[in-house]
């Protein structure tokens, strides 16, 4: 897999032509905390961005599919797989027809506590994207055949299906850490407390589109601010501020693609203060006016509740038949890509 170094497209723009902004709502919640499909694409595509409220894990099981995220690209053959931390910005194409892709979008709660070993599982996607675990070509066998098991499970859906690509995104995530070399100076003091910023992510997703603020977030983990501040932004790769922001704007786009109601509307259903502070924070975030997304968006349609061809076939578990060994969380509505 390759990965390089790239200047931050614009959404209106990009190499190949116009980019398209998608926002889907997942529906996410404590039921059904993760979404997952296989999906054959027969043609190439062109550029399209994207952001939820889930952490992404993408394996191409045939063909090429190009992934950006931040400043890196992913350039994705057979066997090469891209993590996506919640709620981040990223645009992705398929390059090749007839590319097959298996994608799954989750809550933080879907996988718990879960440790890799000696590492917990958000350390993966919490480091920078040019620093992310990659496969190497050793690896991509593995990573292949377990991405074939959980499409076949996907597509067959019979029972237990859940507790077996919960299983198969555990042995997937397992292998990238084995060989992953990344070592941030504060990453061994922040392994142990994964399950202490477990209750804020709960609470963002709880109380959407309500605000949240720092030191509530930081009650409910039962730390101090400036405690909880660091081993947040350790863990999830962005501060605790950003994260809500995010969260609060992926609502908003949603609301924007699918719904009529008013900016001024919209920004007071999601926390912001007026439509001035929704239009800049969207600047900021997309690069683009809400009015001119909307525009876009519906002009795009590119289907159901926004989501996009690549993200057909989809399939939503239901926790209460995953594995026994599953962490307990709190109700997490989120909307999703």
């Amino acid at each position: 897999m390759g990965q390089m170094s790239l200047p931050r497209p614009s959404v209106d723009a990009g190499p190949d032509g116009p980019v398209e902004l998608y926002t889907p709502d997942y529906h996410l919640t404590h039921d059904t905390p993760v979404w997952a499909a296989a999906h054959l694409h027969t043609i190439a595509g062109p550029w399209a961005m994207s952001m939820h409220a889930g952490v992404e894990v993408g394996l191409v099981l045939s063909g090429r599919e190009e992934v950006e995220i931040g400043d890196t690209l992913v350039d994705g053959r057979p066997g090469d797989v891209w993590l996506c931390s919640v709620s981040e910005l990223h645009r992705y194409r398929v390059v090749a027809p007839n590319t097959r892709n298996l994608v799954l979008v989750f809550l933080p709660s879907f996988l718990g506590e879960e440790m890799l070993g000696s590492l917990p599982w958000t350390a993966l996607v919490a480091a920078p994207p040019a620093d992310r675990p990659r496969s190497s070509a050793e690896m991509r066998p593995k990573l292949l055949q377990i991405g074939r098991e959980m499409a076949a499970e996907i597509s067959r859906q019979t029972d237990g299906w859940q507790s077996i690509v919960r299983f198969d995104l555990l042995r997937l995530l397992f292998y990238l850490s084995r060989e992953w070399q990344y070592d941030s100076p504060n990453a061994a003091a922040a392994m142990s407390n994964l399950g202490r910023i477990m209750p804020a992510l709960e609470l963002v997703h709880e109380r959407m589109p309500g605000q949240v603020i720092r030191q509530e977030a930081a009650r409910a983990c039962g730390l101090g601010p400036s405690r909880f501040t660091m081993l947040f932004r350790e863990l999830m790769g962005v501060s605790f501020t950003t994260f809500r922001r995010r969260t609060r704007l992926v609502l908003a786009a949603n609301l924007l693609a699918t719904g009529e109601l008013a900016v001024e509307q919209i920004a007071e259903r999601t926390g912001f203060s007026d439509a001035s502070h929704l239009h800049h924070a969207f600047v900021r975030e997309y690069g683009c006016t809400p009015g001119h997304y909307r525009r876009q968006a519906r002009a795009s349609s590119p289907g159901p509740s926004g989501s996009d061809a690549r993200h057909k076939g989809a399939r939503r578990a239901d926790p209460r038949k995953a594995s026994a060994r599953r962490q307990p969380a709190r109700p997490a509505p989120a909307t999703g890509r």
